[in-house]
């Protein structure tokens, strides 16, 4: 496979538990959005996620960022395309970034999906440039991050403000 393909990816791969994460538990598989679906999975987890302390909602974060390294670059290795678009675990440490210290209620999660989704689609720089030069899991994560971290400043400032 090329980077331009969108071949569907076999579903026996979600029995691999690696490939099973990657895929947001099977959400990168819908043949339509499977961005903005694995975003989705990202706020289900976050809302399921108890309150923590920051420091420790910060840690899980890291933790699913390296993990994230690896996981999207096997699946990535597996399916041979560098960033194949059900590749989804990128778009769920996204949205964990873009929530960052943002209080539990619908209106803060629903404004950083739409703000994460607008970064992750529209792709302004530096993010359009980290895509296109970046190889292997961190440049499959990295893009994410940086939309997840442009979200994340916007909302904080709107909450600072009001």
């Amino acid at each position: 496979m090329d980077n331009n393909n969108k071949a569907q990816v076999p579903a026996s791969l979600l029995l691999n538990p690696v490939h099973l994460l990657s895929l947001g538990f099977g959400s990168g598989l819908v043949p339509k959005l499977p961005g903005t679906l694995g975003s989705l999975v990202g706020v289900g987890l976050f809302i399921l996620l108890p309150v923590v302390d920051w420091k420790i909602y910060l840690a899980i974060v890291i933790i699913a960022l390296l993990l994230g390294i690896f996981l999207c670059s096997a699946t990535a290795k597996a399916l041979e395309v560098h960033d194949h678009p059900a590749i989804v675990w990128d778009e769920i440490v996204g949205i964990f970034i873009t929530l960052f210290m943002v209080p539990k209620q619908w209106l803060w999660i629903l404004l950083g999906f739409i703000l994460f989704r607008v970064f992750d689609i529209l792709k302004p720089w530096p993010i359009s440039m980290v895509d296109k030069r970046m190889k292997g899991g961190l440049g499959i994560m990295l893009d994410d991050v940086i939309a997840g971290l442009f979200s994340l400043i916007i909302i904080q400032i709107t909450l600072y403000l009001l």
